[in-house]
């Protein structure tokens, strides 16, 4: 796995710090959504219900504890002007995390670029995949988490928000909120189970491999936490 830092502006192909080698081939790229970003990542309409009830409560002790009507107002308003800009500084982020991030499917690797205020650009080879999941949100969009081998070591710090939640002993690089998920599953699907076959040969390859996806193999259950598994796992 490949960590580097990159300029945008001086990206050859939007998304990679490079062209790719002879051979290798972009199969799909696309960007989370910054809005679904910052409802699941930052968190913005809990933050916006919490600071609600702070401004209300706010109000009505001032006036409880004697204050005048107006007094209650002027300070409910003040902290209302307050919460706002707290607000506004969460959308602010989950707009440039969203908007400042691509992810890229080869044939060969993942490739996740992103970085507000430092560029970075993270290759996950299909070699150190070992596992995948995707998760389904209401609207269409969703999670790409991927299980990477135990000797490829990832930082949860610096991926995050491009990472599994709370998973901090073996972070899970993964890709968020993308629109059409299910696309991106299974062509990420068909490319690991091709690389699987190439490097293992046909017959093992087939009893590596799981395709246990509910939507892409019939009568296959999702795991407890709703994550339907997949994606190809070598053994």
């Amino acid at each position: 796995m490949n960590h580097g830092h990159d300029d945008f502006a001086t990206e050859p192909v939007p998304g990679l710090p490079k062209e790719l080698p002879v051979g290798e081939k972009m199969l799909w790229q696309g960007a989370p959504d910054w809005k679904e970003i910052a409802k699941r990542t930052f968190h913005i309409r809990k933050f916006a219900a919490y600071a609600a009830i702070i401004v209300i409560w706010h109000g009505v002790t001032t006036v409880y504890d004697g204050g005048a009507v107006m007094a209650a107002v002027t300070s409910s308003t003040l902290m209302a002007v307050l919460c706002a800009a707290a607000i506004g500084m969460l959308a602010g982020l989950a707009y440039l995390a969203g908007t400042g991030t691509v992810y890229t499917i080869t044939s060969e690797r993942v490739v996740m670029r992103f970085g507000i205020a430092l560029p970075m650009t993270v290759q996950i080879p299909f070699s150190k995949i070992v596992g995948a999941s995707l998760r389904r949100h209401k609207n269409g969009l969703g999670d790409i988490p991927l299980t990477i081998a135990e000797d490829a070591r990832v930082s949860y710090l610096v991926l995050w928000p491009h990472v599994r939640p709370w998973h901090l002993l073996r972070p899970e690089p993964m890709l968020r909120c993308i629109p059409n998920a299910d696309e991106a599953a299974q062509i990420l699907r068909e490319a690991l189970k091709a690389s699987y076959l190439q490097e293992a040969g046909d017959d093992v390859a087939k009893a590596n491999v799981q395709t246990t996806h509910p939507h892409l193999e019939d009568g296959k259950k999702e795991d407890r936490n709703g994550h339907g598994q997949w994606a190809a796992a070598a053994s």
